[in-house]
């Protein structure tokens, strides 16, 4: 058959299925080979929250979405061009999201009575016109799996896990995409089952082959390599790039790396990564709750190490006091926490930017600490890398925001060397303050103290949770003193504002419409704000990841326009939070919390009305 071979600007593939379909393998695979072939991309996991959701239900739905093109990408895209539905649920669970006349590709052999009819379809949707407007693929995989794996010895279960693969190489052909990227993957990932590895390799090429085959695909398609700034680029997810931040922090620095954490969806896989790094000094350490991970990682911070603890929502909640120790101790010490829906256990799974008033306010006392947010999964390494260098040149706790959508996604990163990396000077005792030095004496500039490890001798310091007395450290109750230190320990995190780059605008520099966001939404909000630029409107986007203390000149940037939205994955809290430090401006708020990131289209919609309402 004749293929037609058709180059296009960006696609966007969701795949989905089972839990146990193997559909963030898949998607991950596809990600990998097109950061090899040059494409930039974002991804966007999307698990259940169930641990054993009922087989073929949507709660038990699974996917991955990879948006890919030769132009920047900065999301992972609203709806799909291609949906690949292993089973019905996966079809109900998306079909909403997928754009009308494109392609969705389904396994028929998980299509049967009992399969729609649990998923929640009323009749067979393959038959009954809710496909009309779609390019459908109807592929029998689970058989065609069996069919070409059947003299591989192995036993039913192990041949249907392979079906992925098949599905795999579907795609990859529809793509101009090559194998042996995935191939490679497979005889590592299963070298010590080559059986494994050899029956998954089959049914990729058996996918591969039937697609070139079938009339059903009458095109391919080829994404040009994009034109990325020069360099070597590795795609990396969030939570990978936040833990080499730390590592390189640490090496900056000259400290060794001290993780202590209690393991937590999202955020788990940062306490993973680390693990890996024992050879560059890496010290991970898996407490039994979230309260010793927290009160080890100070510990370690008194002994002289960059210390880290790494959780989420739940787990910041119950670090709290501990976080308060380091705060009245002034001892360096960074907090991750990658974000979900809450309250409680909430939505473990989703993403959203529901702990800002918690990192910014949630302690006992008067307790500031430094809070800054990364923005892209890319970026979660330099905020690492900055939120370190924060804590120790400052002597002061930082927690550094993230969430699921950043942790769990992935793009690609320009990998740098430590030589482009800024300095990091811890605040230890300076040479012509040895011989006067006392526990809490400070730097003129910072108000920091100054870092005295134990084992020095003539450096021996009390320390604990009471309040101390503002030049010894000796406990001290007296009324004045601690009125002064609560004073001392706000204006230490507010001349921060003096280490931290400036507030930037992307788009117009003034006029009617400031869009604001923070952290995660940046990909989302920036999208729509170029469509819109790219059409003649005048909005502008700041995006803040420096959110205690405020970049010096947000004012300045702020009275450039008349309107600012403040766009949030949540229910006001980046809002209510500038309406408090700069209440002279007005503002509005645009909140979503559904577990879901912003689609860009709703944003473009937004933003258009609000202009044309502020015109007439």
């Amino acid at each position: 058959m004749a293929v037609e071979k058709q180059e296009l600007e960006k696609v966007v593939i969701k795949f989905a299925g089972d839990s146990g379909d193997g559909m963030q393998l898949t998607g991950m695979q596809f990600t990998g080979t097109s950061a090899l072939l040059g494409n930039d991309l974002a991804t966007f996991p999307d698990y259940p929250a169930e641990i054993r959701a009922p087989q073929g239900t949507v709660a038990g739905v699974s996917g991955f979405q990879v948006h890919i093109g030769k132009s920047q990408i900065y999301t992972p895209g609203d709806n799909a061009d291609v949906l690949v539905a292993m089973n019905a649920a996966a079809l109900k669970a998306n079909l909403d999201h997928v754009v009308k006349g494109k392609t969705i590709i389904v396994d028929i052999d998980n299509f049967k009575r009992k399969d729609w009819e649990k998923a929640g379809f009323e009749a067979d949707p393959l038959s009954d016109g809710t496909l009309d407007s779609y390019n459908v693929v109807e592929a029998p995989v689970t058989s065609l799996t069996k069919m070409a794996l059947k003299d591989m010895g192995l036993d039913n279960k192990s041949v249907v896990r392979s079906k992925n693969m098949f599905t795999l190489g579907m795609v990859y052909w529809m793509f101009s995409r090559p194998l042996d990227h995935t191939e490679k993957f497979l005889n590592s990932k299963f070298k010590s089952k080559q059986i494994v590895a050899d029956a998954n390799i089959k049914a990729l090429r058996a996918g591969y082959n039937y697609a070139e085959t079938i009339e059903a695909l009458a095109s391919a398609y080829t994404i040009l390599p994009a034109d990325l700034e020069p360099g070597t680029y590795k795609n990396v997810m969030g939570n990978q790039a936040t833990a080499w931040g730390f590592l390189a922090a640490a090496e900056k620095a000259g400290l060794e790396l001290f993780l202590g954490s209690y393991p937590i969806t999202p955020a788990s896989e940062i306490l993973h990564e680390l693990a890996l790094y024992k050879h560059f000094g890496a010290k991970a350490f898996q407490a039994e709750d979230e309260i010793a991970g927290v009160v080890s990682a100070i510990g370690a911070s008194f002994a002289g190490d960059l210390a880290i603890t790494t959780t989420s929502g739940p787990g910041l909640a119950l670090k709290t006091e501990a976080i308060g120790l380091a705060l009245i101790t002034e001892l360096p010490l960074v907090v991750v926490n990658v974000q979900r829906g809450g309250p409680s256990t909430g939505l473990p799974t989703k993403t959203e930017q529901s702990d800002l008033s918690q990192a910014v306010n949630g302690r006992n006392g008067a307790s500031p600490v430094i809070v800054i947010a990364a923005s892209t999964p890319a970026n979660c390494f330099d905020y690492a890398f900055m939120a370190s260098k924060l804590a120790l040149e400052h002597m002061t706790p930082v927690i550094l925001l993230t969430d699921g959508y950043l942790g769990n996604g992935s793009q690609p990163w320009k990998i740098k060397t430590m030589k482009e990396l800024p300095t990091i000077t811890p605040n230890y005792i300076p040479e012509d303050k040895k011989e006067t030095w006392l526990p809490y004496e400070r730097d003129a500039k910072t108000k920091a103290r100054y870092w005295a490890k134990p084992g020095q001798a003539g450096f021996e310091h009390r320390i604990g949770g009471l309040e101390k007395d503002m030049l010894t450290g000796n406990v001290s109750y007296d009324p004045v003193n601690h009125e002064k230190m609560v004073q001392i320990r706000q204006e230490k995190v507010d001349l921060v504002a003096n280490y931290i780059p400036e507030l930037t605008v992307e788009g117009s520099e003034g006029g009617d419409l400031l869009v604001v966001g923070w952290g995660g939404t940046y990909g989302s909000l920036l999208s729509a704000v170029k469509q819109l630029n790219v059409i003649g409107v005048e909005i502008g986007l700041a995006h803040f990841n420096y959110i205690n203390p405020l970049p010096k000149n947000t004012a300045d940037i702020f009275s450039k326009y008349t309107h600012i939205i403040v766009c949030e994955l949540n229910d006001g809290q980046f809002l209510r939070h500038l309406r408090g430090a700069l209440p002279d401006f007005k503002y509005e708020g645009y909140n979503k919390v559904q577990g879901l990131p912003f689609t860009v289209s709703e944003l473009t919609q937004l933003f258009t009305k609000k202009l044309g309402e502020i015109k007439k």
